[in-house]
């Protein structure tokens, strides 16, 4: 007994190794609670119960940063809510995204859920991978903090003037997608929730596993995953280098906006102006850096308060905005 709780209590990462372990726990148990209890039929996902999954999930995250807050401080506890927040607005394009690929490959609402379920537990691996790397080199060359700086800055001048005909996604000429093509057996059948499949091969006649629409969908959903990472992982950098807040902070909002992804979806259009907050949030947290090396730490509750006002901003100028656009054509129509 006092072995393993010795073991547990040695530091990984900055951090007593049993508060990894049960973060891990609970988020294991939350996906085993999600796919084994309440997904385990195949159903489409309603709005409502979106919503309530995710009112579910950001009660959570509120409750283990106030955990945050009250363990490590109130420091800790607002750069926590800081990272699960910029997380939270910079995964809304995903969305967008994991709307296109779905509709590309035709995969039905009941199965969209089983794909986003395991493209989560990927991407705890590789958040988990890219946060641990990302520790080391900055704890190795702080100097690096400056080029996520320039980085942060770069992408929010480039969100903020880009033109909608840049953003445009087109999947048939995906470099990725045409890469698992040649390289894998793929078939345009969709047998229920199964990523492969067996089926005759034409030139042999053999039984042979091809990979089913669900499978190429979730391989491109944790490629953009991946992609996106690269802007949201060193605007937290920039907020803290502590990797637990990092990676909690991460799942959390990883969490709460896949289970928002039903519900947001069909709506995902009233959002259109969200990019110009999120290209300032990014320009303020690298401007942020600069002035954290060169002169001091910035408040953290302060940094909290300006990416709350940002997010609300964009969302109130965005619904405002899309309210406008569709009064003429309600009209038009009666």
């Amino acid at each position: 007994m006092d072995v393993s709780s010795d073991f547990l209590m040695q530091a990984f990462m900055g951090k007593p190794l049993w508060m990894w372990v049960g973060f891990i726990a609970l988020i294991l148990f939350l996906m085993v609670l999600d796919l084994g209890f309440l997904h385990k039929k195949q159903k489409e996902v309603s709005v409502r119960e979106s919503l309530t999954m995710c009112s579910f999930y950001l009660t959570l995250a509120c409750f283990f940063g106030f955990w945050v807050w009250n363990v490590f401080g109130a420091e800790t506890g607002a750069n926590f809510y800081t990272g699960y927040f910029i997380e939270l607005s910079l995964s809304m394009d995903n969305l967008f995204v994991m709307a296109l690929i779905f509709m590309h490959f035709s995969i039905p609402p009941q199965h969209q859920h089983r794909v986003l379920f395991w493209g989560i537990l990927g991407v705890i691996v590789l958040r988990g991978i890219m946060i641990g790397a990302g520790v080391m080199l900055v704890e190795k060359f702080e100097w690096l903090l400056l080029i996520f700086g320039v980085f942060l800055i770069f992408t929010g001048m480039r969100m903020l003037f880009m033109k909608e005909e840049e953003e445009a996604i087109d999947l048939q000429d995906n470099r990725i997608l045409n890469f698992l093509k040649r390289h894998m057996r793929v078939t345009s059948i969709i047998d229920g929730q199964k990523f492969f499949i067996r089926q005759a091969d034409a030139s042999s006649g053999r039984m042979v596993l091809y990979a089913t629409p669900l499978f190429l969908s979730l391989c491109l959903i944790e490629i953009s995953d991946v992609i996106f990472a690269v802007d949201s992982i060193p605007a937290i950098f920039a907020i803290t280098t502590d990797p637990y807040i990092i990676f909690t902070s991460n799942l959390f909002a990883i969490l709460g906006l896949r289970s928002l992804f039903f519900a947001l979806s069909a709506v995902i259009e009233r959002f259109a102006y969200m990019k110009y907050a999120l290209a300032l949030i990014l320009a303020f947290i690298g401007l942020e850096i600069f002035y954290g090396y060169f002169v001091g730490k910035p408040d953290p509750v302060l940094t909290l308060g300006i990416t709350l006002t940002l997010l609300a901003g964009g969302m109130i100028v965005s619904l405002d905005r899309t309210a406008r656009k569709t009064k003429p054509e309600s009209r038009d129509q009666g």
